[in-house]
């Protein structure tokens, strides 16, 4: 068997859980789902999805109407 090392990674317990669920269903370990994470890694050279910023841009106060500024949703 091939030598391992060890990762520690802190998550949110819900995102562990839910992962762990999901993984389960598949028949995959969480710590086979990790090392199948770091190859792609390592083959992509990089994350291997894409990584986007959100579509919506930062508000700028100062680009806002009155009625922009007095609503709740902006």
């Amino acid at each position: 068997m091939a030598r391992t090392s060890n990762v520690f990674a802190r998550v949110e317990p819900e995102i562990k859980e839910q992962a762990e669920s999901v993984l389960n269903q598949l028949g995959i370990p969480m710590s086979n789902a990790v090392s199948m994470f770091l190859r792609q890694v390592v083959i992509q050279r990089g994350i291997p999805f894409e990584m986007k910023l959100p579509a919506k841009r930062p508000l700028v106060m100062g680009e806002l109407t009155k009625e922009e500024l007095d609503t709740k949703d902006v």
